[in-house]
């Protein structure tokens, strides 16, 4: 029998290969933190910490400095979630060539393992983001349309968000939609080849595009003809004059009974966004996403949502004609979509929007058939066990993962 180690080592590289070729979402975005928190040998619960960037205010008309503070973050990533895929042999099997072994058992466990981890990962991060174009209940491509593509790439734009790599992810049904409705425009060859024998588009706007199946579908409430208005202020729990600079919870008179679903977006009225380093106003009103279920009692509701609010200072994010919250009571919020529609989120993004993070997990003491193999980023380990009593080897794959949304600006959902 082969050295069943190098048998090991070999099953631990030939998983990291295909989990890398099945990355649809995750290979293009962040995989870095700061290393100096790193574990070897972590934990369900260690975390590792994220730099964010720093931010600051302009000094003008005078040549007087201004010294601020270096006013340097860091978010931390709970590094929370084991999961992996498990499988048995006996004898014989474990003899086959890595050929044959990867396409009869490892291919197919690591596929499963990867894309529950992707589908997982994409729709919880699709959900806090909450910046979003397209015409609600319109498949992008329709008709021809496909503004909403460069839709996105402009709130991207206005974000500041980074101009290089940028991906979209997209169902199949949107993409041939998009490939169907840029058929009459002008493209490079190889993306009109591309269009004609694979019925997908590499790049457009800006980003690469791909097609992954996994994209989010947001359920609205039912809630046909309900209107939130924002209520009192002072109803809030520290007083309007003492929330200062940051908002994240608001209070409302409801016209109805029925709730608000977690992902759902909506507007203000009066409440606009603005230029990161200017502060500017922008012509179109702040987007917001539902982060916690709002329910409604006796025709009040509260409404916890993503971004905080802030009106004035360097990570001054929105823009109200007062410069205070207090100009926004009584005004009536717009959701996005129909009262009880379910809409496909895909999103388009520049790659530092959110971070995938993984540890290296304990090689045992008494392990000594296990490997850990690690290649950008991603940590595998390969741990295998004999069963005397059915004469079989047991194996097991496994990954420590963490993730996080780190700047939710840099990422919009593209709706159907």
């Amino acid at each position: 029998m082969a050295n069943t180690l190098t048998t090991i080592d070999m099953v631990a590289r030939e998983s990291l290969r295909i989990a890398h070729e099945n990355l649809t979402f995750l290979g293009t975005i962040n995989q870095s933190y700061d290393s100096s928190y790193a574990k070897a040998g972590a934990k369900i619960g260690d975390t590792l910490r994220v730099r964010d960037p720093n931010q600051y205010t302009r000094r003008t008309g005078s040549r007087v400095m201004d010294v601020q503070d270096q006013n340097e973050t860091t978010q931390s990533i709970t590094v929370a979630t084991q999961d992996g895929v498990d499988m048995k042999f006996n004898s014989a099997e474990l003899l086959l060539s890595i050929d044959e072994l990867s396409k009869r058992y490892i291919e197919p466990a690591v596929k499963v393992l990867v894309a529950g981890i992707e589908g997982d990962i994409l729709g919880s991060l699709t959900e806090q983001v909450h910046q979003l174009t397209g015409t609600a209940g319109t498949v992008v491509g329709t008709s021809g349309d496909i503004s909403a593509l460069g839709a996105a790439r402009a709130k991207l734009n206005q974000e500041l968000a980074p101009k290089d790599s940028r991906a979209a992810q997209f169902d199949s049904v949107t993409m041939a939609s998009i490939v169907n409705g840029t058929q009459l425009f002008f493209h490079p060859g190889s993306e009109i080849a591309q269009g004609f024998t694979e019925g997908f588009i590499g790049r457009n706007s800006m980003a690469t595009f791909f097609e992954n199946e996994k994209t989010r579908t947001q359920t609205n409430a039912t809630e046909s003809d309900v209107v939130w208005e924002v209520d009192d202020l002072t109803r809030l729990a520290t007083g309007d004059a003492a929330v200062g600079n940051s908002v994240s919870i608001l209070n409302f008179d409801v016209q109805g009974s029925v709730a608000r679903n977690v992902g759902e977006i909506f507007t203000i009225a009066g409440l606009f966004d603005c230029h990161p380093e200017t502060k500017q106003q922008y012509p179109h009103l702040k987007q917001l996403t539902v982060t916690a279920a709002a329910a409604v009692v006796g025709n009040q509701g509260t409404i916890t949502f993503s971004p905080a609010l802030i009106v004035n200072g360097a990570k001054q994010n929105c823009f109200t004609v007062a410069g205070t919250f207090g100009t926004l009571e009584g005004n009536a919020t717009v959701l996005v979509g129909a009262s009880a529609a379910s809409l496909r989120q895909n999103l388009m993004y520049q790659k530092d929007f959110a971070t995938f993070v993984t540890a290296d997990l304990p090689l045992m003491d008494d392990a000594i058939k296990s490997v850990r193999r690690v290649q950008d980023g991603l940590s595998l380990r390969v741990w295998q066990g004999s069963d005397i009593r059915n004469d079989e080897l047991l194996l097991r794959i496994d990954i420590l993962y963490g993730f996080k949304l780190l700047r939710p600006e840099w990422a919009v959902r593209i709706t159907n």
